[in-house]
């Protein structure tokens, strides 16, 4: 709604507005998609409930757990613990001059506000950016997703299903609510007396820093590609040492699948732990993105010819 008193009094003459001339000025989309929730879809929740709906979403590139998605919320918020293990520094943060009100009228002076690119579901998708007010205070959640975003993204959500679905270019998408970690949240909030950690925050991307600078180290004269990475802080000796070790053991190398043929299956063959007298349920099949599809159906090619699967 904005935070000037300007901006407040200008939304609240649309909304008179709307309601002296009984619709909308927004048009009907004819080609809108009817989003609806089934029976199937409540078949992972564990009823009896009243759990908030609790989601993980891809925030800045983090696979980001414990988002609480709340639509009694007229802003979104990102706890600072969160932000800190994002790696965001505080110059990303723009002022913000209004408090948020809580219940009780309790205020909190948020540190800024930053705006993250959001992935939302799996495929189909929605990616935005959104608005985050960064606030520095305990809770259980990391982030939390409310009215302004849920509507950009023109969600539906269902607290029965624990379930969110959302229109895209390619389908209805869904995010699935999380009910444990909805429980271990609502329990956290109510142990006063601990110390509330906000530690889901898993990166995307694997960014390592290495100790000291790599060398490449051929162990194959006729082949190149085989080679090996050393330090070059090692003596000279131990260094030459170190690489005629790894050359006199080139074959306990695998450079490729095909290298591995010679394992005993017993080794690598992986089972099932259930009981031979339940009945086997075929789950639904994965739709994935073209990328993704191309990806899965070129490892499996791999490993068959290898005669791993």
């Amino acid at each position: 709604m904005g935070q000037s008193s300007k901006s407040r009094k200008t939304y609240l003459k649309v909304v008179q507005n709307v309601q002296l001339a009984g619709r909308s000025p927004r048009t009907r989309d004819t080609d809108e998609q009817a989003i609806m929730f089934m029976d199937e879809d409540a078949e992972r929740v564990h009823h009896l409930y009243d759990d908030a709906i609790v989601i993980t979403l891809l925030i800045a590139d983090y696979t980001t757990r414990r988002v609480l998605v709340d639509n009694g919320s007229s802003t979104n918020i990102l706890y600072y613990p969160a932000f800190q293990q994002m790696r965001l520094g505080r110059d990303q943060l723009r002022p913000v001059n209004s408090p948020l009100v809580g219940f009780g009228g309790m205020k909190v002076q948020p540190m800024g506000i930053v705006t993250l690119r959001v992935v939302v579901g799996t495929y189909p998708q929605v990616t935005k950016d959104v608005n985050f007010l960064v606030v520095d205070c305990s809770s259980s959640y990391n982030a939390l997703i409310g009215r302004p975003t849920l509507n950009s993204w023109k969600a539906v959500m269902s607290t029965y299903h624990l379930s969110i679905k959302f229109p895209t270019e390619h389908g209805v998408g869904q995010v699935q609510g999380d009910q444990l970690a909805s429980r271990e949240c609502y329990l956290a909030m109510l142990a006063t007396n601990e110390q509330v950690q906000t530690m889901n925050i898993e990166e995307r991307k694997v960014v390592a820093e290495t100790t000291e600078v790599l060398e490449n180290v051929p162990l194959d004269e006729n082949n190149p590609q085989r080679y090996t990475r050393v330090g070059t802080d090692l003596e000279k000796k131990t260094k030459h040492d170190l690489v005629q070790f790894l050359k006199k053991i080139i074959d306990v190398f695998a450079w490729s699948h095909e290298d591995m043929l010679s394992i005993d299956p017993s080794v690598i063959t992986h089972c099932l732990n259930v009981y031979p007298s339940s009945t086997p349920i075929r789950q639904k099949k994965r739709v994935f993105a073209p990328e993704r599809d191309n990806a899965i159906k070129e490892k499996v090619q791999k490993l068959t010819a290898a005669k791993f699967i």
